[in-house]
């Protein structure tokens, strides 16, 4: 009861807690700091200030001065008793006043104070815990006493009558803490395994992170000299072509100066111009009319045909810059750049992919070339084998992939209903298993009208309405385990990679439902 009396003291009459930076008013009241600012700050508009226990007033706001000692004296109860609201568990023998339990009797069902454990029964019977409201689940509810031990065989808690006569007699059991003991250990041991898992994954992602960045530096220094190259390679292109644009410019216009100064210091024609200018220029008729040898001023003598096959042979006929050549040399020399890089990047070419006909559905028509393929309403008459489609309408290339980096493209403009993408040679042939990306041996890129998905495994990633949906560029890295898709649009846009581990060759795969597709390998 005292010990309620002094925890009510202890209650600042505002907040109605314990204390918090207690400070003490004229009057002799105290009140937490913060609780009796903010009520004078509420009466500040009123003009006067009042203590909320004896209504003391002053007109100008007091001065608080601060309660060491009681501050003191609630910090000493706060470390020796549980915070009422940290537990919630109150003394059930304490009915004028809640007072913090410190335990709790099963046997009784009771929680108690230290007051009232001082005077609480020491029999066996009597166990204590720490304070609980759940004293009911800790006794068994067949026979109404303690829960005692654990059968390890039902995983269940039970009483001592439940272990001699019940349902788990001659069952293995250990005691509670033994068996609490045995659970942390195993708890202790899966937690170990977590930590040493973590640690391993963070190692394992931390050492990849080191390749990634060693790769990438290894990669960025090699790129840089490739530019280098490149840069250089372009320079004496530009410089080769621009002089090979000066020779000509400078050929092409000697020979027509040179026929301009013909034309003009030629005196037998410099007197035909006076001669008939100045017949030009008479004004009487007659004379005009009766001057002789007028005709040969208009005559083209032989040497005046020489030069007037060589004005047209200039204008046309070689009197121009040869651009389709220097188109052919920009082109010669940037494709040998381009296999420069592929070379660089280990990139090989693929124009060697051909279907094969022996895969192909009886519905496919295969071209001559054996590029292109077109779904057709009527069969074919090629025979039925172990290697052809005959539920899937689609076709593999002869062409396999087993290692290096690789790719190719499809057009697919043709197309509205299409699955192309990469299989393993033994996908199945019979069955709605047998599609592309259906299972787990294909990987493909679906269309139907304007919806897009990449599939694998029959998992599907949808696309944005934006793809192209003309052509398709499928490229492989066998060793990096990596087969990429990209929409040849401007610019190219990369539309998703999987990521995996290749176990057996790669072959090209084509479904047609509609219209028809064509692949092309590109170096």
């Amino acid at each position: 009861m005292a010990s309620a009396d002094l925890r009510r003291e202890l209650d600042c009459s505002i907040c109605l807690e314990m204390y918090k930076d207690p400070v003490m008013l004229s009057c002799g009241h105290n009140f937490c700091q913060v609780c009796i600012d903010r009520m004078w700050d509420a009466q500040e508009v009123s003009g006067g200030y009042s203590c909320p226990q004896c209504r003391k007033r002053s007109r100008s706001r007091p001065t608080l001065q601060r309660n060491i000692t009681l501050r003191n004296i609630v910090e000493t109860l706060r470390s020796t008793h549980p915070d009422q609201k940290k537990t919630g568990i109150f003394c059930t023998q304490c009915i004028h006043y809640p007072v913090p339990a410190v335990k709790s009797c099963l046997h009784c069902e009771a929680s108690m104070c230290d007051n009232h454990l001082r005077v609480h029964s020491k029999s066996p019977e009597h166990v204590l815990t720490d304070p609980t409201t759940s004293m009911e689940n800790r006794k068994c509810s067949i026979h109404r006493k303690l829960l005692e031990y654990y059968c390890t065989e039902d995983s269940d808690c039970i009483c001592v009558t439940c272990r001699l006569d019940g349902e788990h007699q001659g069952h293995k059991v250990e005691t509670l803490d033994e068996a609490s003991e045995n659970k942390k250990q195993k708890l202790r041991n899966g937690l170990q395994k977590l930590i040493a898992n973590r640690k391993q994954r963070v190692q394992s992602l931390q050492e990849h992170k080191a390749k990634v960045q060693e790769k990438s530096a290894s990669l960025t220094e090699r790129v840089t000299a490739l530019f280098i190259e490149l840069r250089r390679h372009l320079e004496d292109l530009e410089k080769r072509v621009r002089r090979n644009i000066s020779r000509q410019e400078e050929r092409i216009s000697h020979a027509l100066s040179d026929l301009i100064d013909q034309l003009e210091i030629k005196e037998d024609l410099s007197r035909k111009m006076e001669d008939i200018e100045k017949l030009c220029n008479m004004t009487d008729p007659l004379t005009v009319l009766q001057e002789s040898d007028t005709g040969d001023l208009c005559d083209t003598k032989e040497g005046d045909n020489e030069d007037r096959e060589r004005h047209d042979r200039l204008l046309h006929d070689g009197g121009d810059l040869d651009v389709s050549g220097i188109s052919h040399t920009l082109h010669t020399w940037l494709s040998d750049m381009i296999k420069e890089v592929n070379v660089f990047f280990n990139i090989r070419e693929a124009s060697d992919i051909l279907l094969d006909v022996n895969t192909a559905h009886n519905n496919l028509q295969i071209s001559d070339d054996m590029k292109t393929v077109s779904r057709s309403n009527i069969e074919q008459n090629r025979p039925e084998t172990r290697e052809r489609f005959q539920w899937c309408i689609q076709v593999l290339s002869s062409q396999r992939f087993s290692s290096g980096r690789h790719y190719w493209e499809v057009d697919v403009s043709e197309s509205e209903h299409y699955r192309v993408g990469m299989c393993y040679p033994s996908i199945e042939r019979r069955g709605d298993q047998s599609l592309i990306g259906d299972n787990k041996k294909s990987w493909g890129l679906h269309r139907y009208s304007d919806e897009c998905s990449l599939i694998h495994d029959n998992k599907w990633i949808s696309l944005s309405p934006d793809f192209s949906s003309n052509r398709v560029r499928i490229y492989v890295d066998y060793e990096a385990g990596q087969l990429s898709f990209y929409d040849l649009c401007d610019p190219i846009r990369h539309l998703h990679t999987f990521t995996t581990t290749f176990t057996e060759p790669l072959h090209a795969g084509l479904c047609v439902r509609k219209g028809r597709i064509k692949i092309s390998g590109r170096s």
